[in-house]
């Protein structure tokens, strides 16, 4: 049977700054440079999460793409859209809000929740010029 990768693209909007308690003010800022603002700044983010399996024959669909927008907007979206992740996201307290940080810790919430399709990438754009790319390896 033909495994088939299949994308679902999603936007949410949260703000965030980029520090490490653990360094001084001087070190944060020359480590994190305008990220580390501590008024915070804010993203218009966006999240392919891609899925792949075989392809059912009953429907054509390795996965409704419908029903995974909703289980990506129940389980992350949802928790994030219009949040700050340093204070507001409990799966990102005590972890520096990197973009690096943030798809892995979606991965962790969503990878288990796709089944029987399997989470195979993660892309979290910043900006358009900047992304992260995760597969749980």
């Amino acid at each position: 049977m033909a495994t088939v990768t299949v994308t679902r693209r999603l936007h949410f909007n949260a703000a965030h700054r980029v520090f490490n308690p653990s360094l001084s003010d001087a070190e944060n800022d020359a480590t994190f440079g305008k990220c580390n603002n501590p008024n915070w700044h804010g993203h218009n983010y966006v999240l392919d999460v891609s899925v792949a399996g075989a392809i059912d024959a009953r429907t054509g669909y390795v996965m409704d793409l419908s029903k995974l927008k909703e289980l990506v907007e129940r389980d992350v979206v949802s928790v994030v859209d219009h949040r700050n992740f340093n204070l507001d996201v409990p799966f990102m307290r005590d972890r520096i809000p990197t973009s690096e940080n943030i798809v892995v810790a979606f991965w962790k919430i969503l990878e288990p929740a796709i089944a029987p399709a399997k989470l195979v990438r993660l892309v979290l754009w910043e900006t358009e010029n900047n992304y992260v790319e995760y597969n749980g390896i």
